[in-house]
């Protein structure tokens, strides 16, 4: 029965490997090796993975939940950087660096993740210098996720924020039908991840709910009006 166990485990972790962009095409081999050093971790929800500043063990791929990582102001508001979400890899970043984890790392939801040993995989790297460079690509995948956070952060208001993100999400061309939207996460988050509260979203919500560009029903998101919320994102954007 153990031995049973044991074999699940490494299957599940070996697909899991698979199927994360940062190994996808990885020979099988390498991907026994890491398997072989993988140490998976069960977090209940509102548990820490890890503090800034704390020194890093590893990066990490989720498995099963949703990992919020964040910053926190002085002032104590905290910013969604980014809600990572199964066979998607983080802190990739912190191999390269002695400095320890760039920011906080809280599960959503009761959640299960590999840990990619530190010092392990820096080895695999230097028997495999090919994995350094998907290293960059992830990395450099992280920071277009930066940069357009930052260029969100920078838009005047709440509305212009909140159509351009809507809208980021709807197919291209944008129909002239509704657009369904589905939330993958809280609206607390999506008012985090906006540098904002979770009451004044409700309260744009609502605003655009009013002037029937949206409805809003649970999780879901039907944009009314697509092409109108782009109106007025282009009009707010006009104003900047």
């Amino acid at each position: 029965m153990a031995l049973e166990r044991a074999k699940f485990r490494q299957a599940v972790i070996e697909n899991t490997l698979r199927s994360c962009q940062l190994f996808l095409g990885l020979p099988a081999a390498d991907i026994l090796a890491i398997t072989a050093f993988a140490v998976s971790k069960t977090l209940a929800k509102g548990e820490y993975l890890f503090r800034e500043g704390a020194r890093s063990e590893g990066f990490y791929i989720v498995q099963r939940g949703a990992i919020n990582v964040h910053r926190v102001s002085a002032a104590g508001k905290e910013q969604v950087i980014h809600l990572f979400r199964p066979i998607e890899s983080f802190a990739e970043a912190t191999l390269a660096t002695e400095s320890g984890y760039p920011a906080d790392a809280r599960a959503t939801d009761e959640s299960t993740v590999l840990l990619i040993p530190k010092r392990e995989f820096i080895d695999l790297l230097r028997r495999r210098p090919e994995l350094a460079l998907r290293m960059l690509g992830s990395m450099s995948q992280h920071l277009r996720v930066l940069v357009g956070l930052l260029d969100d952060l920078t838009l005047k208001d709440m509305e212009t924020r909140l159509a351009n993100w809507l809208l980021k999400r709807s197919p291209r061309p944008l129909p002239k039908g509704p657009v369904v939207i589905q939330l993958d996460r809280t609206k607390r988050v999506l008012a985090a991840e906006m540098g904002t509260t979770s009451e004044t979203l409700s309260r744009t919500l609502a605003k655009f709910r009013d002037q029937k560009l949206l409805r809003v029903k649970g999780n879901t998101i039907t944009l009314t009006k697509p092409r109108d919320l782009q109106q007025l994102l282009q009009s707010n954007l006009g104003e900047l």
